[in-house]
């Protein structure tokens, strides 16, 4: 066990400091306080000394040194099993300190407040690097060193436990405690610093630095993992968490069962892709690959671009992930549940629809409100053999300005609005993809075959056995196509106009048969692998 007899408070987050340090009262204990925190305390009648007071040294530079200092740091670090220890500090005049509550200047915060601030941007990185905290960090990490014999706490959220546990000790932290509130410093600590590595990282523009940190929170705890076998979080980067407190998990699951490993993966597969496409985009995802896709120029067109996606394949569309980048009303949540699905994602719900799927308690209903964050710059994490590959997010279209028709026939007006579709979507069906779509709506999906003429024909296989006309349709491919023999097959079903990236051997071969069936066909130099 460790008696509190001294304590140290010095906090930025002053939530419920004054009740806990009332509270320490009771047990004599001694309190040693700084800055803002000393008046707090004082000015509610708690009896405080000032750090001045134990270390007879002023603060200096503004602030910057007031608890770097041996007096402080050796009653923190001091061993109380070491004889020498103990004679050092009583040869010194130093009296242990046993507990340390310290939370840290809020850097994230005031990052987020002055970034998007019209100050000068010298003032604002002045500022940022002013609030980039020394002291706290330190006494933390001596305390947390030292937790057998010094007891520290980084988290408001911890006040009530260790009150509850002084009471129940008389006094007294079991060490077991302090070893977990050690733990979560050295957690705190590590986080903190890398915000502020991400910060000049973002400064000078270092991607890929040559050591990588990224401070994840952990807000949610999964139903399992990709099998139920496995367990898994969900963690959002702090630096995100803190711009949206209000909404901890980025989203609001509104009803329905817990979020699986899967769940999240498929929600951010079929949100990702209705975000890319024009208007109002409908998405309906079945393990990360579209089943269906489709996109409405009017909200009142929702529900059409619905059933068109589902009728694309409906079977695969039985227990998939629907994506809505825009509302969904009383007609639209009638219609998605009219089979079984595991999760619908929106932009907005009327109540008349949440009334719908109330009906059907174990659909998951996600409300997310800024899908466009989804396609924005970011980067991604992956296993790589014993190490992680990181990233670029592929979140990239070149426009058409920067296309190129290879063949005689030149599409149409119509034609570049159906090609256009064709490459967003086709952008997120696994590698190797090719899809046949409408002007606005995907008509067949061929999706991670092993050779680009299998996924031709996967397609055109579900499309006869859906009973879909393929004539006049546009093809897409998320990569060149090696061999005729894909453009030959897409002829004989009655495709109008394929777009590709281009850049095989072979590609004037591939040229000369579209242009044998008289088709037309883009290359667009950009490709989109999605393994």
């Amino acid at each position: 066990m460790i008696t509190i007899k001294r304590a140290l408070i010095s906090v930025s987050d002053k939530k419920g400091i004054v009740d806990f340090a009332k509270h320490l009262l009771k047990y004599n204990v001694e309190i040693i306080s700084t800055g803002g925190t000393y008046k707090l305390l004082k000015d509610n009648n708690i009896p405080a000394k000032s750090i001045e007071e134990v270390t007879n040294f002023p603060e200096i530079l503004d602030g910057r040194v007031k608890t770097l200092h041996p007096v402080i740091h050796a009653g923190l670090l001091a061993r109380l099993d070491y004889p020498d220890h103990v004679k050092t500090l009583e040869s010194l005049n130093i009296n242990k300190i046993d507990l340390v509550v310290v939370n840290l200047y809020p850097f994230a915060q005031t990052r987020l407040a002055l970034e998007n601030s019209q100050k000068d941007k010298e003032e604002i990185h002045e500022t940022i690097i002013e609030n980039i905290d020394i002291g706290g960090p330190s006494m933390l990490r001596s305390a947390a060193k030292n937790y057998m014999h010094t007891v520290v706490v980084s988290d408001p959220s911890d006040y009530f436990p260790i009150m509850i546990e002084l009471e129940e000790l008389k006094g007294q932290i079991s060490k077991h405690t302090s070893r977990k509130l050690a733990a979560k410093v050295f957690r705190l600590t590590s986080a903190y610093d890398a915000m502020i590595a991400d910060y000049f990282n973002h400064e000078l523009k270092e991607e890929f630095p040559e050591i990588l940190t990224i401070p994840l929170i952990n807000v949610l705890s999964l139903r399992y993992g990709e099998n139920p076998h496995q367990q898994a979080a969900f963690y959002r980067p702090l630096l995100e968490y803190y711009k949206d407190k209000e909404y901890p998990l980025g989203f609001n699951q509104l009803q329905g069962k817990e979020l699986s490993f899967n769940n999240i993966l498929d929600l951010t597969a079929a949100m990702q892709c209705a975000v890319s496409l024009p208007y109002y985009g409908v998405v309906i995802v079945k393990h990360l690959n579209p089943s269906g896709a489709a996109y409405a120029k009017s909200e009142d067109k929702i529900l059409e671009a619905f059933l068109s996606a589902r009728d694309c394949d409906p079977i695969s569309a039985f227990g998939g992930i629907i994506a809505v980048n825009g509302p969904v009303d009383k007609e639209l949540a009638i219609k998605m549940t009219e089979q079984f699905m595991e999760c619908v994602i929106a932009k907005s719900y009327t109540d008349e629809a949440l009334e719908v799927f109330s009906q059907k308690s174990n659909i998951r209903v996600i409300e997310y409100k800024n899908p466009e964050k989804l396609i924005y710059p970011r980067k991604e994490i992956r296993v790589g053999l014993d190490g992680y590959l990181y990233q670029d997010m592929d979140n990239t279209y070149n426009d058409r300005s920067k296309w190129k028709v290879v063949t005689q026939k030149q599409p149409t007006e119509e034609d570049w609005e159906g090609l256009e579709f064709a490459w967003r979507v086709v952008k997120y069906v696994k590698s190797n993809a090719v899809i046949f779509t409408s002007k606005n709506a995907t008509l067949a999906i061929g999706a991670g075959q092993m050779s680009r003429v299998d996924s031709v024909e996967f397609a055109v296989h579900k499309a006869i056995k859906m009973g879909i006309s393929l004539k006049d349709s546009y093809v897409a491919s998320d990569a060149f196509f090696p061999f005729k023999d894909g453009v030959e097959i897409a002829a004989k079903v009655g495709a109008k106009a394929i777009i590709q990236p281009g850049g095989s051997i072979r590609d004037q071969e591939v040229i000369d048969t579209a242009n044998h069936f008289g088709i037309a066909m883009v290359f667009t130099g950009m490709r989109h692998f999605r393994h």
